[in-house]
């Protein structure tokens, strides 16, 4: 059966991730995480000491980043690396997602992380979850899906998985960083967060992981079939 490019988006802990990573692990499909694409960045600036709004330093600091995904057979999915170095629990602290919706707006970012997104999915077989992989990085995927899920699921959500990190955050800042970051990424000028026109919406409000799965997989199943046809 041929293979299918699906794109997941949607706003900050709608459960996109952990979705994406099953639905590729079931279908044998490759996983890419665009947004630990731009929190790479998003570190690698921070560590650096680069100021976003100073372009020669943007373009230096571009041509030092390289962002890529290993697989590790004992967890079962794909790990950061950014110059080589395993940076996956330190890419999902507070302190780079207060920053990542900044950087990520920046043009030049932009436009070298969908290059790179856009090779990683050029042989198909690719479930990428992100901001605007429907709309701009895969115009053309065979599936598109948009998560969203109320503010207050949402808030809760990141905190856990920010408590299985050892990161304690309280609530009504985590909610603050998703508002900030939701108006950021929906503002840009730069392929903002939008719908797909053919976008399917899914609500994760009263989902568990296993029914969203099974939902984005359904859907998979369907494509694939018209695809072969």
């Amino acid at each position: 059966m041929k293979k299918i490019v699906i794109a997941i988006d949607g706003f900050s802990a709608c459960g996109k991730s952990s979705t994406a990573k099953e639905v590729a692990n079931r279908l044998g499909y490759k996983y890419i995480d665009s947004g630990a694409m731009y929190r790479a960045v998003t570190l690698y600036f921070i560590n650096n000491y680069v100021n976003p709004a100073n372009p020669k330093e943007v373009s230096k600091a571009m041509e030092n980043i390289d962002v890529s995904f290993v697989f590790n057979e004992r967890i079962g999915f794909s790990e950061t690396y950014l110059n080589g170095l395993n940076v996956e629990k330190e890419i999902r602290k507070m302190h780079v997602s207060q920053r990542v919706s900044e950087v990520s707006a920046i043009p030049e970012v932009r436009k070298c992380m969908v290059h790179q997104q856009r090779k990683l999915g050029r042989k198909k077989g690719v479930v990428m979850d992100g901001r605007d992989i429907g709309s701009n990085v895969f115009p053309n995927a065979e599936l598109k899906v948009f998560m969203n899920a109320d503010m207050e699921i949402r808030a809760e959500r990141r905190q856990k998985e920010l408590l299985a990190k050892g990161e304690l955050v309280d609530l009504p800042t985590i909610e603050e960083n998703l508002k900030q970051r939701d108006k950021m990424d929906s503002e840009r000028k730069e392929n903002p967060l939008i719908i797909a026109e053919d976008a399917i919406m899914l609500s994760t409000n009263f989902l568990t992981l296993e029914e969203q799965v099974e939902h984005v997989l359904q859907l998979a199943t369907e494509k694939m079939i018209k695809h072969n046809e």
